[in-house]
């Protein structure tokens, strides 16, 4: 259990030092250790975490037109995520959290094959991927497939983008805290606790994260990132 909690947890802080895409890991391990539904309220305080790190790393990169453009629609995301997932058995969560993951994959494929070379950022597209991101974070935390096909029509470039990403998620992680609290009771004393003990992983994740982001390459990335998403999620689905 603590051996996948603590993968998530550096996973995380891989995402928020920069190098984008692990979402879909970090939930299949958390899951994995914890439960989809339960899992879900563990995340957004780690989350907030590396995110209240990353931005004192980017807070010289952050672009306010994109944060006002696009997090009025996340947040109205959340909302229609936080009525569909209230009360969903936890076998129908696990299973809707595998077709989000491969949903997310699909969207992310579909943009690298043919969106970016023939869509320009748009109000309704604006609209389409704030929603979906909004949606999707509060659902299973996996905003990413959304949130980076807006961020890749806005032009901006990787610092701005990481920087302004970043912002916006700190601010609707926070967003969803009194949801997870009140509404759907994912987070906990306990579950806290558990987040208290995994902050050390996710700082050293950011590190990582934060010198492999100018090195690594992206295309053999993307493939690996393809290939064991799409098995966990296989894997999650029949549990």
């Amino acid at each position: 259990m603590w051996l996948f909690a603590g993968l998530s947890a550096f996973f995380i802080g891989i995402s928020k030092g920069g190098l984008k895409g692990m979402g879909p890991i970090v939930v299949l391990c958390m899951a994995y250790a914890f439960g989809a539904k339960a899992s879900t309220g563990i995340l957004v305080p780690l989350l907030l975490v590396g995110d209240s790190i990353a931005l004192v790393t980017y807070r010289k990169f952050i672009s306010k037109k994109h944060i006002i453009q696009f997090t009025p629609w996340v947040i109205l995301g959340i909302l229609i995520g936080v009525y569909i997932g209230k009360d969903l058995p936890e076998i129908w969560f696990k299973k809707g959290l595998a077709i989000l993951i491969l949903s997310s994959l699909l969207i992310l494929w579909y943009w690298d094959f043919y969106l970016k070379k023939n869509v320009k950022n748009s109000p309704s597209l604006t609209g389409i991927t704030g929603l979906g991101a909004g949606i999707f974070t509060m659902l299973g935390n996996l905003a990413g497939a959304f949130s980076n096909i807006y961020f890749l029509m806005t032009g901006l470039d990787k610092k701005h983008i990481i920087g302004t990403s970043t912002l916006i998620f700190f601010l609707i992680n926070a967003f969803k805290i009194p949801f997870h609290i009140f509404s759907w009771h994912t987070i906990t004393w306990e579950t806290l606790r558990i987040d208290v003990i995994l902050i050390p992983v996710l700082a050293l994740g950011f590190l990582c994260g934060y010198v492999l982001v100018k090195r690594i390459s992206e295309t053999g990335y993307r493939k690996f990132l393809y290939a064991a998403t799409i098995l966990g999620a296989l894997f999650l689905s029949i549990q």
